[in-house]
């Protein structure tokens, strides 16, 4: 298994940013998607499955769960897109179940973020949907208390991410 390179897929995040013009936020996730062929389906899915990652028949597909709230669903997309960015071997030649669809689940390992593919998926999706550089002009050149919650749902709100999201990003820059 690969090493985790964050810093890695973080670059990878901001050379997007950097090629869409990218100027404010939200992040137009989908749109960026789609402009690399990629098709974005929305589902119902189990609960603890968040999103997928396949190619089939060299056509690239990311599936997200459509019961999320809209915000983890553009999280889960971003992470996702990660995967076909930064792992399409993986993608490609992995476990196939139904119809040859690779589904790449949330396992234990993911959720405790020890595993160096999701690791990376979530640095590089933190970084799109959150870029640094739309985060220091909301925050105009001051901080923000991470124990303020009405600030870091106005960020997020503004990002249109998850507070949750929001924080992990704030805590680290």
């Amino acid at each position: 298994m690969a090493n985790s390179n964050p810093e890695g897929a973080r670059g990878s995040a901001r050379l997007i940013l950097q090629e869409f013009g990218v100027s404010a936020p939200p992040v137009p996730v989908e749109r960026i998607i789609k402009s690399r062929k990629i098709v974005l389906q929305y589902a119902p899915l189990d609960e603890d499955l968040s999103g997928m990652a396949y190619i089939k028949d060299g056509v690239g597909i990311i599936g997200v769960n459509a019961l999320h709230h809209p915000n983890r669903q553009r999280f889960s997309a971003a992470h996702e897109l990660a995967h076909h960015i930064l792992h399409a071997t993986e993608i490609s030649q992995a476990v196939h179940v139904d119809k040859g669809i690779r589904v790449l689940f949330r396992d234990n390992v993911s959720a405790l973020g020890t595993d160096p593919m999701e690791i990376d998926a979530n640095a590089f999706a933190s970084e799109l949907l959150i870029p640094g550089y739309l985060l220091a002009d909301a925050l105009e050149g001051g901080g923000v208390d991470l124990e303020d919650e009405s600030a870091i749902e106005v960020l997020a709100r503004r990002f249109r991410v998850s507070t949750a999201a929001m924080r992990f990003r704030l805590a680290s820059l």
